[in-house]
């Protein structure tokens, strides 16, 4: 049980960075964009470097030790593209406009949108529900791999927290400008990272009776599926948009120097 509290607490952590986000947008003076570029190239090359250094790995040995070589690796790629299909699926449903990855808008569009409080009402609203379907599967992504191996879940869940900042300033700028109620706007920016522990919840209790080794490679790979798809899809093109593009790849570069010697010093302690 300890374990499973670990995990969660790790999980709830990362959900609840749509409330950082969220204050970031209310007591933020002016965007530092090269902060945020950084901080979203950082995040996308520890989930880049974990998937294929260590997840993809640890599945394909996984799987090939229960189901043999051929079938191993063919169900670790079935797995891996899996948690690709999934969350590029959950995109497609998603109106771009009303995407919380496309919504990484300047001030000039928001003044511009500001008489208009209906709509951004929607708009708010449509992020906050796309907000907690995107990370019902994260949720349970890193509930799973924190539970089989604290110290990988460590820094997935610190990376999926940044990847969710930006979407609690996604939620809570056009519910601010619609209502001019910061409580709103942080209400729901909030209560869409609870999603996030709630997937872990829902997750575990459904797989829970039948966690094996080879559940497990599998899941490592579906959530390398999911990471992988996060950062190429997500991550990057978000960095890119603060108009820093060399500065979102300092900051991949410099996750996965940090998460490569960190996962080493942290193997070697334990």
């Amino acid at each position: 049980m300890e374990a499973v509290f670990i995990a969660f607490i790790m999980t709830l952590f990362a959900g609840l960075a749509t409330g950082i986000g969220s204050c970031i947008a209310f007591f933020a003076r002016k965007k530092n964009a090269g902060f945020l570029s950084v901080c979203l190239g950082f995040s996308a090359g520890v989930m880049l470097y974990i998937s294929f250094m260590d997840m993809l790995p640890e599945a394909k040995n996984r799987l090939i030790s229960v189901h043999g070589n051929f079938w191993g690796n063919m169900m670790m790629l079935s797995a891996f593209f899996a948690g690709i299909m999934l969350i590029a699926v959950i995109d497609a449903l998603v109106p771009s406009y009303e995407n919380p990855h496309a919504l990484y808008r300047d001030k000039k569009e928001i003044n511009q949108l500001k008489h208009r409080s209906k709509k951004l009402f929607r708009l708010g609203i449509m992020t906050a529900l796309v907000v907690t379907i995107h990370n019902f599967p994260e949720g349970i992504a890193t509930f799973m791999v924190a539970l089989e191996n604290p110290i990988l879940g460590l820094p997935i869940a610190i990376a999926i927290a940044l990847h969710n900042i930006p979407e609690g300033i996604a939620i809570s700028t056009p519910i601010y400008y619609a209502t001019r109620s910061r409580k709103k706007a942080f209400r729901l920016s909030f209560l869409s990272g609870l999603s996030e522990p709630l997937g872990a919840i829902i997750g575990y209790l459904i797989l829970r009776p039948f966690i094996t080794p080879a559940l497990m490679g599998a899941v490592f790979a579906f959530v390398s599926g999911i990471m992988v798809y996060i950062s190429v899809d997500e991550l990057l093109p978000a960095a890119r948009a603060f108009g820093k593009p060399h500065l979102s790849v300092m900051g991949l570069i410099i996750g996965m120097v940090i998460i490569a010697f960190s996962l080493v010093l942290l193997n070697s302690a334990f």
